[in-house]
């Protein structure tokens, strides 16, 4: 079964799943981007989860596309200046100004910290973003539009197995040269798109978690310019692929993400030794049980507020096209 949605400029969404309002409140996306900056400082936690979890993940992908086109028609052309502009007047900046002031806010103040609080309570915080991964998985199977059949099932198999591999990935510690944070850079970044594929897990398989972390709270401008350049470059490949996937294969796609998000769930084990290997439960499973069903029910609570002001904005920006029309026409 081909799952092929008609090319068209926003990213279609399964029958019965109500659009999100393209206005939302400032402060709303500044709460988001420092969410995902927060989260994208620990390992095993992909920032695309936040973006999916709240409603901004398509919204964010379409951003995104257009402000890689926008740079290719400068880059590329014909016409450099008006198809940039063209691509640029696209962009929801309402959205993507907040959110990368937020996750740049986050990021300088909690980065520290975080690495420490995971540092020193590894298993706490593990049991706590298990529960919040395993809460948001949810999401991308709603956006799928449900009723699974084989070609679905084999898809999502296919997502839990490539999250194990990639979760499995063995540490490796590397010299953090420019010529191995800028592959780094660009490989790890695709977590900001990725749901259940963590940024920041990766880094710590190729070792360079703590010389990041380490370079963000100590200022290092060198090295955060270096890697921010191959992050871009990263980005731009990520978002191009996934925008065609959602416009072309927006279920399948959904089914897949889920399936990664499943498998992606092994390096969130609370009991794992400092070189990834998996140990059964120890005697305090139960607190960790508890701390990890508190963080299924946060996201679960989010997802029903989400879902709640979606579902008032949605009318309230439908009447007030009405009235504009009703305006424009006396």
């Amino acid at each position: 079964m081909t799952d092929t949605s008609p090319p068209h400029d926003s990213v279609p969404r399964p029958p019965g799943d109500a659009a999100a309002p393209h206005r939302r409140s400032l402060l709303g996306n500044l709460l988001r981007g420092a969410l995902i900056g927060v989260v994208e400082t620990v390992p095993g936690v992909s920032g695309g989860t936040v973006a999916l979890v709240t409603g901004i993940y398509d919204d964010l992908i379409a951003s995104g596309h257009h402000l890689t086109a926008a740079l290719r028609a400068v880059v590329t052309g014909p016409h450099r200046l008006s198809r940039a502009r063209q691509e640029l007047a696209a962009v929801s900046w309402r959205l993507v100004i907040p959110l990368l002031i937020g996750m740049a806010t986050a990021v300088l103040t909690v980065a520290g910290p975080i690495g420490h609080l995971v540092q020193t309570h590894p298993r706490s915080m593990r049991a706590l973003f298990l529960g919040l991964v395993a809460g948001s998985v949810l999401v991308p199977v709603r956006l799928s539009g449900g009723g699974w059949r084989l070609p679905e099932l084999l898809r999502f198999g296919a997502g839990v197995l490539g999250g194990l591999l990639l979760t499995s990935l063995p540490v490796t510690a590397l010299e953090p040269s420019p010529w191995i944070v800028a592959p780094a850079a660009a490989i790890a970044v695709c977590a900001l798109v990725l749901p259940g594929v963590s940024g920041s897990f990766l880094l710590l398989s190729f070792g360079l978690y703590q010389p990041t972390l380490q370079a963000v709270d100590e200022r290092d401008l060198g090295y955060i310019a270096w890697f921010g350049l191959w992050a871009c470059v990263g980005l731009v490949v990520i978002v191009r692929l996934m925008r065609h996937l959602l416009v072309r294969h927006h279920r399948g796609t959904m089914v897949v993400l889920a399936g990664v998000m499943i498998g992606a769930l092994r390096s969130l084990w609370p009991w794992q030794g400092a070189d990834g290997t998996l140990a059964p439960p120890g005697p305090d499973w139960l607190g960790l049980l508890g701390i990890a069903v508190a963080g299924v029910l946060a996201v679960q609570l989010l997802v029903l507020l989400e879902a709640r002001r979606t579902a008032t904005a949605v009318p309230a920006e439908g009447a007030r096209r009405v009235d504009s029309a009703d305006g424009a026409d006396g």
